[in-house]
């Protein structure tokens, strides 16, 4: 790391020779307390991708779990709709990200091709930075340790490799890789890569190709998150879009293709075996999110959350299925896993849940963001 540490250095003295960057200081729209957690709650942010100026909008999350809005901070930058697109514009997942570690928040400006990088202070953001995503159309952010992978949808998709240094974040010029997807594919929304994610030891990165080849690319991170030519797990008819991963470090999977949630090992070669599948019993299964050891995926075309637990094993049973509001999408879950929020697509609505001790799921109410039909992109902190 102290090796990367020195090329990022390096690349931050010539970085406007290779990206475009800014840090314009941003104010908060209302006063805003600067540690709701102080008080035993938290706080949610909302990304609208507004194609006319994306924004992301905070909510303080009071010890019910209820929300209510703080502020609304310009990305400085535009949000981006794909073709063939309704609920979903970004037809992703991790479209905004968290970094817990160093307290920065990454949301993409799929219309500007870029990323704006603010610093978290409890329900505040300050934008520090506004960087070219190294590609066309960012939709999805993974996370470790100091690393930062941003996935570009269009012309047949890329990965750009980022490292942060001292608050600020740095492209790494030789973190590059193009994943040679078919650019002409259409509709958009269902052949475009759906996400990017790290493996829980931050050894490899996962990309999820949808419908265009319909597989899970797995590529290496080599020393200065230099990426390996992808290992091609095509999954027939599945449709992968998004993921996550169980305690015992199994891959959970939302495939839209079935409607299903399914898991499967993933080997240090790069290759996945299958485990298991259990349909969800909704439309247009896409996101998935963890919270207490369970898995929950949001339909879109049903409006419906499903919940699957998975036996020792990691073979997936459907276990319960909830309604929301219309256009079930992105989601995210608190860190104690006590509550769950959903964006609802279809109308820019963000529905609550508290989860029981069983799993199941009670609401908690609604809220609904300024400019948000069809935005996606949710963090709870």
């Amino acid at each position: 790391m102290r090796v990367l540490s020195r090329l990022v250095a390096a690349t931050a003295a010539t970085a406007g020779l290779v990206f475009a960057a800014s840090t314009p200081a941003l104010a908060s729209s209302s006063h805003v307390p600067s540690s709701p957690s102080a008080r035993g709650g938290g706080v949610v942010f909302v990304q609208t991708d507004d194609p006319n100026g994306n924004s992301v909008v905070a909510y303080a999350r009071a010890v019910d779990g209820s929300l209510s809005q703080r502020a609304t901070y310009s990305t400085h930058g535009k949000g981006g709709v794909l073709t063939g697109s309704v609920v979903d514009h970004l037809a992703s997942q991790g479209s905004l990200a968290y970094d817990a570690r160093h307290r920065l928040l990454f949301a993409v400006n799929a219309g500007s091709n870029t990323i704006s990088v603010f610093a978290v202070h409890g329900a505040r953001l300050q934008l520090r930075e506004v960087l070219a995503s190294g590609g066309h159309f960012p939709v999805s952010v993974a996370i470790h340790d100091r690393l930062v992978y941003v996935l570009n949808a269009l012309d047949g998709a890329t990965v750009q490799g980022f490292a942060e240094l001292g608050g600020f974040v740095f492209p790494i010029p030789v973190a590059h890789r193009a994943l040679g997807l078919d650019p002409n594919a259409t509709p958009q929304f269902t052949t475009t890569p759906g996400q990017v994610a790290f493996s829980p030891d931050g050894s490899r990165l996962l990309v999820t190709t949808k419908g265009n080849t319909s597989a899970i690319d797995v590529l290496r991170v080599g020393p200065f998150g230099v990426l390996s030519a992808p290992v091609v797990n095509s999954l027939p008819n599945a449709v992968p879009f998004a993921l996550t991963f169980d305690a015992a470090q199994r891959l959970v999977v939302a495939e839209a293709g079935p409607n299903a949630g399914a898991t499967f090992v993933l080997h240090r070669d790069g290759t996945i075996t299958p485990i298991g599948s259990a349909a969800t019993g909704g439309s247009a299964t896409c996101w998935i999110v963890a919270a207490n050891g369970r898995f929950y995926l949001s339909n879109a075309g049903s409006g419906t959350l499903s919940t699957i637990t998975l036996d020792a094993a990691g073979r997936p049973t459907l276990a319960a299925t909830t309604a929301t509001d219309g256009g079930t999408i992105d989601a995210a879950a608190t860190p104690d896993g006590r509550f769950l929020y959903v964006q609802a697509g279809a109308n820019g609505v963000v529905d609550g849940f508290r989860v029981n001790g069983d799993g199941s799921l009670t609401s908690i109410g609604s809220v609904t963001v300024p400019n948000a039909v069809g935005g996606e992109g949710i963090v709870a902190i």
